[in-house]
């Protein structure tokens, strides 16, 4: 790790911090790369079921890219090819909530829409603000944003880039939760536990499915879902679930 991300493990909850709040946790590549490590430690431990995201400090989740680190790549196409931190988060196998504790604008705004849930302090802001820097977002912004919240919301959010209140965001079902900001990172913790007790092939075949039912035509999905569940009927944590129901008891489940 980097001293401006950090990484760490409670339980079966993996915790990824931007550090840089002085900096608004603007992104550096050192941050990005450090970003992949804990992706591919979380990705490599079985015994993590559950990530949460999040910033340090009370101003910012993440700022997107640091704006003075950009001119640092020499052309175009290694701008282009350069670890993408979005796509690193997209490719976490376990689900991921984003507890947004202040500004997500640009690249952290999509950092956040890579998770599978969002929640937010009631202070937050949400931006897309790069259109008034000269350029549009490339981390999956509108993909993202108009699945959320609606076409003409997503337009107006790329086009104007002006930010929206937490208020605003939970209203167009951009988040699932508003909280108090001393509140936000310990429901964070709260939800992703709740959710590593669950099975975990099952939480990770869920996952799937709710990437598959974004991208995919609705039979193809309703199909795909299908297979899934006969994939997590086969497995034994489905067995020691329905053992737990029949005697009445919490399952014990083993990942197998």
């Amino acid at each position: 790790m980097t001293d401006y991300l950090q990484f760490s493990i409670e339980g079966a909850v993996g915790l990824i911090e931007f550090n840089r709040p002085q900096k608004l946790n603007a992104m550096t590549p050192k941050m990005a790369a450090a970003l992949v490590e804990a992706v591919t430690i979380c990705n490599a431990d079985r015994a993590i079921r559950a990530v949460v995201l999040t910033g340090a400090g009370e101003r910012a989740f993440c700022a997107g890219s640091d704006i003075s680190e950009l001119d640092r790549y020499e052309t175009p196409w290694d701008f282009r090819n350069r670890p993408e931190y979005c796509d690193m988060l997209r490719s976490l196998r376990v689900p991921t909530i984003a507890a947004i504790n202040g500004y997500a604008l640009g690249g952290g705004l999509e950092m956040a829409m890579a998770c599978d849930i969002l929640i937010a302090a009631e202070t937050a802001k949400l931006a897309a603000p790069e259109i008034k820097l000269g350029w549009i977002g490339g981390g999956g912004m509108v993909v993202h944003l108009a699945r959320a919240i609606g076409r003409s919301n997503a337009a107006k959010m790329v086009m104007t880039g002006d930010p929206i209140s937490a208020q605003q965001a939970l209203a167009w079902g951009l988040i699932s939760e508003i909280l108090r900001p001393d509140a936000l990172r310990a429901r964070a913790m709260e939800l992703a536990a709740t959710i590593a007790s669950r099975a975990p092939i099952a939480a990770e075949t869920a996952k799937a499915n709710m990437h598959a039912a974004m991208s995919m035509p609705l039979s193809e999905a309703v199909a795909y879902e299908r297979d899934l569940q006969t994939i997590c009927m086969a497995t034994e944590d489905a067995r020691e679930g329905r053992r737990a129901f029949a005697e009445k008891r919490p399952p014990e489940f083993q990942g197998k």
